[in-house]
Formats: structure tokens, sequence, C-alpha cells
């Protein structure tokens, strides 16, 4: 659920360590009555989940609230009454009690930022000592640097953590703990999660978010693509105009195709989001496992998941890199080109051979360490930045935060490795285009730069960056609502 009960009411952190019987059923009964809002005696879910958003715990998943009525409510009633409530208190502050006991190793009374370390490696979750430091400052109230058992109690008293697994697993997906793999690396699954059917559900929910956002910047996609490969007199031969720019680029094709034109090439481009996705996913597992060994339960560092996330990506691209070839094809076919995407294949098949099915392989392969690479190395700088600059005493940088940081970590890794996209893209469309050189990788380079300059390079860039915002945008909000339609809690 939240961070945690950072303004719980009723003054539960200066509480003594040791609290007598009367005091916590005192204790109990004041945090009853500022949950019961509309004081009939009972607190229902929006009730528990509006007055821990008033008391400023954060993210209050509604599925982590209607759990906790669920499993305390012993009359089916979908309310807590207050017996059904101190109910539930008890049972959970025993186990929290345990999970506290077992983090203090050395039986201080206190948790230090060793003992998150230790205890978060313990169920295979590494993180490094500023990592640790930022989960203790998320708990910490009295700025002592240490947790006390009040300080633990009151963080994770609404939340239905029952083990130290789920516990870790809370932290893991506090966004602190977020290494920008929502852009380059798949997410890391536990077992719990896996036998949930998370890991579905979760892919489920980027490949439509995925299938949205592509849909929606697709006349931009297709712009790119157009100045990308356009040669001298090739623009006049498709759009019967003279000019390259974005406007008269989107006029050019509303002329020689309709409106509908916009949208070439996006079935395809849609169609391999859930076997890119799926093949990426089961690469990265079988690549980590190589990576971690006999370590079973060891979690990858930042760099070992950077390396598996790139190969993962390679591995992806290689077995559906033909639907690549096809979806440059279908974008740049004039009107009655091909009837659809199996004749787009046949006529390659049959005037090319298969080999035309993997040009621009190795550009394509190359492009993706820098992207990853820099995407990922960017978004941790930023936000880590944010972090020790305005959220010293939160672990949470806030989702607008995060898009913006995930934005510029994009653009950022875009701009290294646009040449090798343009290259790409070129060798995938040079049987297309007539007029074009048919040359190699090395060939391409050496021919852009002598007629173009450097500049030439970056041909097509502006609507490439002009999608990006839309893209994210339409992406982190479809996103959000699949989890919520598939049961994904946040």
């Amino acid at each position: 659920m939240g961070e945690a009960s950072a303004r719980l009411p009723c003054g539960c952190i200066r509480a003594r360590c040791e609290e007598s019987g009367a005091e916590r059923d005192k204790r109990w009964a004041e945090l009853f009555q500022q949950l019961d809002l509309n004081k009939d005696g009972r607190i229902d879910v929006h009730e528990l989940r509006s007055g821990l958003a008033a008391w400023g715990v954060a993210r209050t998943d509604v599925d982590e609230v209607r759990h906790i009525v669920r499993v305390s409510d012993t009359n089916h009633d979908g309310q807590l009454d207050f017996e059904e409530f101190t109910r539930y208190l008890r049972t959970h502050e025993k186990e929290l009690k345990l999970m506290f006991h077992s983090l203090d190793r050395n039986n201080d009374g206190q948790i230090d930022v060793g003992e998150i370390q230790q205890s978060l490696h313990s169920v295979g979750v590494e993180v490094s000592t500023e990592q640790a430091y930022r989960i203790l400052r998320s708990m910490d109230r009295d700025g002592t640097m240490t947790i006390d058992w009040n300080e633990w109690r009151d963080h994770f008293l609404f939340n239905p953590s029952r083990n130290m697994e789920d516990i870790a697993h809370h932290w893991k997906h506090s966004l602190m703990l977020d290494i920008g793999e929502h852009l380059t690396v798949p997410d890391e699954f536990s077992e719990r999660e896996r036998r949930a059917g998370l890991v579905w559900r979760q892919l489920v929910a980027g490949a439509m978010a995925g299938a949205v956002s592509r849909t929606g910047t697709a006349p931009l996609d297709r712009l790119k693509v157009f100045l990308q490969v356009v040669y001298p007199g090739l623009f006049l031969q498709v759009h019967g105009s003279g000019g390259a720019g974005l406007l008269s680029g989107l006029q050019g094709m509303v002329q020689e195709g309709g409106v509908r034109s916009l949208w070439r090439g996006n079935g395809i481009n849609v169609l391999k989001i859930a076997p890119e996705s799926a093949i990426k996913f089961m690469a990265y597992e079988q690549i980590k496992w190589l990576i971690r060994g006999c370590k079973d339960s060891g979690s990858l560092r930042v760099q070992e998941r950077f390396i598996a996330g790139s190969l993962a990506g390679a591995t992806a691209q290689t077995i559906i890199y033909p639907m690549e070839v096809l979806k440059t094809r279908l974008t740049l076919r004039k009107t009655g080109q091909y009837s659809g995407m199996l004749d787009c294949a046949r006529q390659i098949l049959r005037k090319e051979g298969v080999r035309a099915f993997y040009r621009g392989y190795v550009p394509n392969t190359l492009g993706i360490i820098p992207y990853a690479g820099i995407d990922l190395a960017v978004y941790e700088t930023l936000k880590n930045a944010w972090l020790q600059r305005y959220c010293v005493g939160s672990a949470d940088p806030g989702v607008l935060v995060l898009l913006g940081c995930g934005t510029v970590s994009s653009t950022c890794g875009q701009l290294a490795s646009y040449p090798l996209a343009l290259i790409r893209t070129r060798m995938q469309a040079q049987a297309s285009t007539e007029g074009a050189p048919k040359l190699t990788m090395v060939g391409q380079f050496k021919h852009i730069v002598s007629q173009e300059g450097v500049p030439g390079l970056y041909r097509g860039i502006a609507p490439n960056f002009l999608k990006v915002i839309p893209a994210v945008s339409i992406s982190y909000v479809v996103y959000e609502h699949m989890k919520k339609a598939l049961g994904v809690g946040s």
C-alpha cells in the first residue's frame, strides 16, 4: 500500500516502546473513531481508503484496502465494526512484531541500515547502502536514522504484508527501487507473483498500452520513416510534393492515399508487440538464470540487469526482425502496391529471397546497447538527483517526476542510437526505394555523411521527438487502467 502511515493522528510514534493494554486499546479506539467518517460504528472500504489518504498514506491502493476489509470482515457485511477492526490490528501487530524482531539482529530495539540490507539480502533483494538509507528515512520520524518498534508498526499498520517476503516486495515495488525497467529492462517477479499470474497480466497491460500508444502516434512514425529513407526525387515520386518538411510530408501522404494512409504499417507494428514482449521476458529470465548461476535466490545488480535486458532485447529482435522489415515496407508502400501483410511478405520472398528479411539487422542490434545503456543511466541519474534534492525524507519522487525522467532518458537514448536506426531503416527499405543505392551498413554511413553531412544521420528525428511525450503519456494512462482492469496492484 503506501509508503507508510506517515501522519497517523494518535501520537503513536511518541508512545513508549512498552505499551500497556489500556494504552493500546485507547489507541485502537481513537484510530477507529478517526476512520469511521459517518460515525455509524462501522468502517467500509471507502472510509478506510479516504481516512488513510487524509493521513498522508501514499498510494492507498483500493485492492489492498479491500483485502484488509475482506480478511477481517467475519460477518461478511462488507464493513468492519470495532470488534473486527481490533481483531485485525491485534493479529497484524503480532505479525509486524515478529518481523521487527527478525530484522533487529542485534536485539537493541532498533533497526539500522545494515540490518535492512541484511534482511533484504536474505530474501534475494540486493540494495546499495544509499538505497537502504532511503528506505530507512521513509520510516524514520524522529531523525535518529534508526527505526524503533513504534515507527515500524505505524509504517506498516495498514499494509497487508504478512512476512519478510511481502515487506521486500513492498520495498522493491516502491518507486525508489525502480531502475527504469518499464523502458528498457523487464520487471523482476517473485515466485509468488508468478503463481498469481501477475507476470502475464502485467505483460498484457503493457502490450495494450503499447498498442494504443503506437496507434495514436502512427502518423508521426510513418512520417519519420519517410524522412529517413528520402533520396533525391523519391519524396516527389511518392507524394507529388517537392518539400520534405513535417507539414508538407503529412499533406503529401494524405494526397497520395487519403487520411487512412497515415496509419499504413501500424497494423504489423501493433501485432509484433505481443511476441516481442513475451520473447523478451522469457529470454530475460533465462539469461538472468545463467548470470546468477547457483545463487537461486540472488538478485541481479544494476549492471547485470542491464546486460540481461540488452541481451533479451537482442534475442527478441532476432526472432521478430522479419516483422520489422515488413513494417518498414508496408509503411513506405504506395496505394495498391501490396494487398496486405502476407502479400508483402510473398513479394519480398519471391523477388529478394529470405536474406531480405534480415536487411539492417546488424545496425539494429548494435543500436540496442547505446539506447538501453544511456536510457537506464540518465533515468537513474535524474531520479536520484531529484530524490536527493527535493525528497530527502521520502523514497517516492511522484508519477510526474518519473514520467519526466523517463521522457528525458528515452530522448537521450534515441539521440545516441538514432544514426544506427536510420541506417537500419534505409537498409530495410533498399529494394522498395527507387534510386536508393544498395549499400552495406558502413557504405550507408559513408554515403549519408558524404552526401548530406553529419546532420543527415539525424534525418527524421523531429517527428520522432514530437511523438515521445504523447507516446509516454498515452502508454502510462492506458497501462494504469489496464492494470486496474486486470487486477494488477500498483
